[in-house]
């Protein structure tokens, strides 16, 4: 049997992630400063040891802001991931595999939210519940769901008449027996490769709410609202920006690595 090796920007953006949430675990220890005590004496700052990525507009140290800040976005994040992936999963397994009135109308449902772009529908859901980031997960929530369960149906149908699956009817195998036994295993490789290369998709939405004040609301140092925090200065002072940019572009860009070796290694097909 041929050995697969992970390829190498994939072991990179692997480490580079390992790194990121080693920092954001260990977040509070290695702050130098109160991420949320304004210094307007030391405003507008450049780097320097006391603050190492220098000051935003209120005097708060930006470094500290960012490293506290990756514990909401991923947070977040992967709050968003796991929650959509108990939804998801389930809703598909049982309707790929019953089918009929209820598959119709999973589908005729996934098919309305899914006519509208995610990030637009995003916008409706947390404008309509209102700013706050329990309502930002909602939204992303309810806009995520779909992809997992369509993926999942669509595996379903394509197992449910082969010979095993027939097999275990056969053999007097229950509904649950089957879906949990035979059908939930063939769909873990493809739902593992789409929920690794949706994290960086789902922290490009919850930084862009929140860039819009539909997230996190200030002081809560998040990198989202960091970005809108530092838009009003970004001709005379492009850092305020550029620090929370360069770490959404970094994490988003490790997770999108890790995606694409692990759809190579497990053998997933295209999605």
């Amino acid at each position: 049997m041929e050995m697969k090796y992970w390829p190498p920007m994939a072991l990179l953006g692997f480490l580079s992630l390992i790194t990121i949430v080693m920092i954001t675990v260990l977040g509070p220890f290695l702050v130098p400063n109160d991420p949320y005590l304004a210094n307007m004496a030391a405003r507008l700052a450049s780097p320097s040891l006391t603050y190492p990525f220098g000051t935003d507009h209120m005097g708060r140290c930006i470094f500290s802001r960012i490293v506290i800040g990756s514990q909401a976005t991923l947070g977040i994040a992967m709050l968003v991931i796991t929650t959509v992936i108990l939804i998801g999963i389930p809703i598909g397994l049982v309707s790929g595999y019953v089918g009929g009135r209820l598959d119709t109308f999973v589908m005729r449902m996934a098919d309305g939210l899914i006519a509208l772009p995610e990030f637009i529908l995003a916008i409706a859901i947390a404008g309509f519940l209102g700013p706050s980031l329990t309502n930002l997960m909602i939204s992303v929530v309810l806009v995520k769901w779909i992809s997992y369960t369509r993926i999942v149906r669509g595996i379903v149908l394509s197992e449910r008449e082969k010979e095993y699956v027939l097999a275990a009817k056969v053999g007097g195998g229950s509904t649950w027996k089957i879906i949990t036994r035979h059908l939930l295993p063939q769909i873990i490789s493809p739902v593992l490769v789409l929920a690794t290369l949706d994290v960086g998709k789902v922290i490009l939405i919850i930084s862009s709410l929140s860039y819009l004040g539909l997230g996190a609301q200030p002081p809560n140092p998040e990198w989202g609202t960091m970005l809108s925090e530092g838009r009003p200065y970004f001709q005379t002072i492009p850092e305020l920006m550029i620090y929370p940019g360069m770490a959404i572009f970094i994490v988003v860009l490790s997770c999108n690595l890790i995606g694409e070796g692990l759809r190579d290694k497990l053998d997933v097909k295209s999605m």
